[in-house]
């Protein structure tokens, strides 16, 4: 049994896959549920509560994403402005939010 239940998301949960450069996953409030990180980098990328892929700091960073490889358990984080995933350098990333 997992540690934390998993959160019913209204509406599902979508995934968009192959992020190669700073992405507007959603442009509404939302929940990120996980990052995968599918071609590791050199670089750590990072996931911001933002709407826009410019003008992001670490004061609207919400996760950072490792060089390596793997799947990172977002637990239903919640965006208040939106969600842009933002991959380092010569990632390929993967997420599923709503």
């Amino acid at each position: 049994m997992p540690q934390y239940p998993l959160v019913p998301a209204p509406g599902g949960i979508s995934t968009t896959l192959d992020i190669t450069a700073p992405t507007v996953v959603k442009a509404l409030p939302g929940r990120l549920y996980s990052i995968s990180v599918i071609v590791a980098g050199s670089g750590a990328g990072a996931v911001y509560d933002s709407a826009s892929t410019t003008g992001n700091t670490a004061a609207n960073q919400v996760a950072v994403v490792p060089t390596t490889a793997g799947v990172i358990n977002a637990n239903a984080l919640p965006c208040a402005t939106g969600i842009v995933v933002a991959p380092g350098t010569g990632q390929t990333l993967a997420v599923a939010w709503s």
